[in-house]
């Protein structure tokens, strides 16, 4: 299933994406795509609904499209998770996850413009494979018990402020959780419909120009082991997010670091996962 929330922020209903690409409304079957809607058995209740047909079909012309998963209690992130994103960043290849945290309100819709934070001169791109949580996951056994706890994945874009980053703070989340620095979808597409998360293409480029061109097959820990290892270390719950890294082509690895500014336009994809263009625009 790809599943969606559709219209104005804060206002969004839920809706489907059938594989004739009609758009069906699903707010009379469901709240919304929250932590609620895992943990009450959401995604078996959207599945009926949609086999047994009948739901009305969403016709407007222009509507906005949110993030999939409203409201995520934790966006949890792991970074240098791809060598040849470590290499390009002077980085040593980690023998452990590096995890880190990314404020929840950073989440916004996959065509959302992005702020450029105030005397930031150093805003980056990251395409990256988001894992939605869909059942608590607490010490799990081993990575073969990952599969049980995601729901599906995501696009996620996880932008970056370099000098916030790394200049200004010695762990990472200052220059993470800059607002909008989030956006996320444009679909959650369910895990039985991705097939093999660890053969998916991403790929990311800036005003038309390729930078980033990988695969999640590069991955140093692959979705299963974060899952697992994330679950040693703290409780991970319904609708939780986790960004899984990124690979090589971003602006601090550059030559000539080509850090974003306003009105840049950004767009991403991830193979199955459908397509992300956000404008940068001065906060």
């Amino acid at each position: 299933m790809k599943l969606l929330r559709i219209g104005p922020a804060g206002r969004e209903r839920p809706a489907a994406l059938t594989g004739d690409g009609r758009l069906l409304d699903l707010s009379g079957v469901v709240r919304d795509y929250d932590r609620e809607f895992f943990v009450e058995g959401g995604l078996a209740a959207v599945r009926a609904a949609l086999e047994e047909g009948g739901l009305p079909e969403i016709t407007d012309g222009d509507v906005r499209v949110g993030a999939p998963v409203a409201r995520p209690g934790k966006v949890i992130c792991v970074g240098l998770n791809y060598r040849d994103h470590a290499e390009e960043t002077g980085a040593a290849v980690p023998a452990r996850p590096v995890v880190f945290m990314k404020d929840p309100y950073t989440v916004v819709g996959p065509y959302d413009t992005v702020n450029i934070p105030r005397g930031s001169v150093r805003t980056d791109w990251e395409v990256e494979l988001a894992v939605v949580i869909g059942a608590r996951a607490r010490y799990l056994e081993s990575p073969a018990d990952s599969a049980a706890v995601i729901a599906g994945y995501a696009v996620s874009h996880d932008v970056s402020e370099r000098e916030f980053q790394l200049d200004y703070s010695p762990q990472w989340d200052l220059g993470k959780s800059c607002e909008t620095f989030n956006p996320l979808g444009p679909w959650l597409v369910t895990a039985d419909e991705v097939g093999d998360a660890q053969d998916l293409g991403l790929r990311l480029s800036v005003n038309g120009t390729p930078r980033q061109d990988g695969s999640t097959k590069n991955m140093i820990f692959d979705v299963a082991y974060l899952v697992w290892y994330l679950s040693r270390y703290m409780v991970l719950e319904p609708g939780d997010v986790i960004n899984t890294g990124t690979p090589a082509g971003v602006a601090l690895g550059l030559p000539g670091n080509p850090y974003l500014r306003p009105g840049d336009t950004v767009e991403l994809s991830i193979d199955g996962l459908g397509h992300q263009s956000q404008t940068f625009v001065q906060a």
